[in-house]
């Protein structure tokens, strides 16, 4: 691996022959990601591809236009807003545990193998449905519903392994004017008709959701808050009608994937390990007798240490972003937490680069660094977070507020990050407390492969979609 040959930061030629920087240094991704953030915009095709996957939302924003988005949208993840959603989530977690008992039932051996990726999209799509809209998706009860099915397919049918010629295409685009660069989406390939379709459907949808929560106006859910927030009588502090629209694409295709693909990875790694499991029971069990048959509060979540390490040590190891792209908007000069060795034999500890240089960002190296986590660090160990002294080996190296992840890092951190943990917790302890998880025998129909699309997909061979097989077995 390149990591292990060159170190945290190393140099790669990248299409038609164009020098890139690949980090995973911690004191230059704070730097590129944090302290000077808005200097490091998407690269152009970065760029384009958030737009025809999110439209004009926050996560395809640059600059001014994001810092004003994510002020206005503040308001509507706050740490009071989010809490309001606890009963949502556990009555969705509950309504997925009816669910999967149903399939158990229904199969003669006990044990079926299910695919979870699909039953975690669902359940995440209704919590999305009504936190952010207050509608009710039925996405649990309609194993058909096609916003579950065309989220699903249209990314995987338009972003897993682009052909050659689509990626040298890409190449090109910095050269074409920005104003034109909205009218890719009209290509009639596969890499462009599947997003196209899904961006056009998803516009028409969110008019009429915004609309819905503009007649009712006193509402509780994300949508009602942002819309109050953006009642500023001065433009300047205002969303765009075509940015609120997208916001909606946003919360249901980003907010949906983050959640459901990190459960599904997170489930994948328990099945792998039991003894994590029987751990994670033992401490729903002393919480569960202290609550007295109350829901759990925030609280209680935040007790359940070794369950919270579980989860962040799942996604360490299976980061959903496995890549992203930067681009230096002027000169600069990038700090170095770990020296490097040019081809020179020099040491240095800092890297002069110039404007325009494309940078190449992969949580899954940083997450893997040795000299960040350990010589254990390609292993499954959640106790590295339960030890301040084990989880980082220097202070420097923790560049997020959430087991030093991307999820929420820097300024493009995801605003919903403390959404998505909430609900994620909610609904391992509420699984794993009424279900063991294990891997089926591991065969050419079962085995698990890591697909790279927009994020990191379960896959398996002969499968369209995404696949995560696992066998559940109910407990007493």
């Amino acid at each position: 691996m390149w990591m292990r040959e060159y170190g945290s930061a190393w140099r790669r030629t990248g299409c038609l022959g164009t020098d890139r920087l690949m980090l995973a240094d911690p004191k230059a991704l704070k730097h590129v990601l944090h302290s000077a953030g808005y200097h490091y915009p998407k690269t152009i095709d970065r760029a384009q591809v958030s737009r025809m996957t999110t439209g004009n939302g926050i996560v395809a924003a640059e600059g001014r236009a994001h810092h004003r988005q994510r002020k206005i949208m503040s308001p509507a993840f706050s740490t009071h807003q989010i809490r309001s959603f606890l009963p949502l989530f556990h009555g969705t977690a509950s309504k997925l545990v009816q669910k999967l008992k149903e399939v158990i039932a229904a199969d003669p051996s006990g044990q079926p193998l299910v695919n979870v990726a699909g039953w975690f999209s669902r359940a995440s799509l209704d919590i999305i449905g009504e936190a952010a809209f207050d509608l009710q998706f039925g996405s649990l009860d309609d194993l058909a519903n096609p916003l579950v099915i065309r989220n699903d397919k249209e990314f995987v049918d338009s972003m897993l392994y682009p052909s050659w010629y689509d990626l040298i295409f890409r190449e090109t685009w910095k050269y074409i004017p920005e104003p034109l660069l909205e009218y890719i989406r009209y290509i009639p390939t596969r890499e462009y008709r599947g997003l196209r379709s899904w961006m056009d459907n998803i516009r028409v949808f969110s008019k009429g959701l915004i609309k819905q929560s503009t007649d009712k106006g006193d509402g509780n859910d994300i949508m009602s808050v942002l819309l109050r927030a953006n009642g500023s009588s001065n433009p300047k502090n205002k969303m765009a009608d075509n940015e609120m629209v997208d916001q909606i694409a946003t919360f249901i295709s980003a907010g949906n994937e983050t959640s459901s693909k990190s459960l599904t990875w997170y489930f994948h790694a328990l099945a792998k390990h039991p003894e994590a499991q029987v751990r994670i029971r033992e401490e729903i069990a002393l919480v569960r007798a202290r609550a007295a048959g109350e829901e759990f509060t925030i609280a209680d979540l935040d007790s359940m240490t070794y369950t919270l390490a579980t989860l962040k040590e799942s996604m360490r190891l299976d980061p959903i972003v496995w890549i992203t792209a930067r681009i230096a908007s002027r000169d600069d000069i990038l700090p170095l937490a770990f020296p490097i060795t040019t081809k020179s034999g020099q040491q240095i500890t800092s890297i002069p680069i110039k404007k325009g240089t494309p940078i190449d960002i992969s949580p899954a190296v940083y997450n893997r660094l040795p000299d960040v986590w350990g010589e254990d660090a390609n292993e499954w160990n959640p106790e590295r977070f339960l030890d301040p002294l084990r989880g980082f080996k220097e202070a420097s190296s923790n560049i997020g507020v959430f087991g030093s992840f991307f999820l929420a890092t820097g300024t493009r951190g995801c605003i919903g990050w403390q959404f998505a943990v909430l609900e994620m917790q909610i609904i391992i302890l509420t699984l794993v407390e009424n279900f063991e998880f294990s891997l089926p025998p591991q065969s050419e129909k079962t085995k698990i492969y890591r697909r790279p699309s927009h994020i990191m997909l379960p896959m398996r061979e002969g499968q369209k979609g995404t696949w995560m097989g696992l066998h559940i077995k109910p407990l007493n």
